[in-house]
């Protein structure tokens, strides 16, 4: 059993991220220039003072991106290449599937995670139990995006109906959110919209541990609260509610 299960996810990485860094390297030009884009405006516009904040937000808008991107791809191989008919007929579940898929994506970003990582040594300050804060912090907005591209990916007809869903979904969850500085730059009452994505809870947790925002014992323990909740419903709907197979 254990031996099938490996085999199916290292067919998913071979499938979705072996294939393509290898046939198609200039796609990982893509994912780094993305988070880095950003990070160098905001550094830019601020002199310096928020390229730690920014770094750590390179990182997480890279594990959103990672995420939510996992939609298209399996778009791409339900609709255009019929892949998941074959693993819905398999005795292949959903969960090996969604687990081997969302590994793919990791090792696709090893490149630009391997940059950011970097990054984040050389101008991130914090200590060890922040850096494992961090890494928690990071590892529960991942399984947030891949839950949701798990679950938009199976009602998607056409990859270009995928596309249009990235469209939204990354303003929403990287651009607008207080991702690349701290959410007290943003004025009330409209800092209360912030709230609504995600992203912010996670860069709080995370920008609690680089010394540029004080949310407190309680608004720390808050937005975990609300993050692990909101990934936990989410992975539950990707998994039990999601059209995995056709009635």
């Amino acid at each position: 059993m254990k031996r099938r299960i490996g085999s199916q996810i290292m067919a998913s990485i071979l499938v979705n991220s072996i294939y393509a860094m290898i046939n198609y390297p200039v796609i990982l030009i893509n994912t780094l220039l993305a988070p880095l884009a950003i990070l160098a405006v905001v550094t830019f516009a601020s002199r310096g003072t928020l390229l730690p904040v920014a770094a750590v937000g390179a990182l997480i808008m890279n594990m959103v991106s990672s995420g939510t991107s996992l939609q298209q791809d399996l778009s791409h191989l339900k609709n255009d290449m019929r892949l998941q008919d074959m693993i819905v007929s398999s005795p292949t579940s959903s969960l090996v599937y969604v687990v081997g898929m969302a590994i793919s994506e990791i090792v696709y970003s090893i490149p630009t995670l391997a940059f950011l990582i970097i990054l984040n040594v050389l101008f991130v300050k914090t200590t060890a139990l922040g850096a494992f804060i961090i890494f928690l912090d990071m590892a529960t907005i991942f399984t947030f995006s891949i839950s949701l591209g798990f679950f938009l990916s199976t009602f998607t007809s056409d990859i270009i109906q995928s596309w249009g869903f990235s469209g939204i979904l990354s303003p929403l969850l990287t651009t607008i959110p207080p991702v690349y500085y701290p959410i007290s730059y943003i004025p009330l009452p409209y800092r209360y919209l912030a709230y609504l994505s995600p992203t912010t809870y996670a860069s709080e947790i995370a920008q609690s541990q680089t010394g540029f925002y004080s949310p407190g014992a309680i608004g720390f323990a808050v937005s975990w609260i609300v993050l692990l909740s909101v990934t936990i419903v989410l992975t539950y709907l990707a998994l039990k509610r999601s059209r995995w197979r056709e009635n």
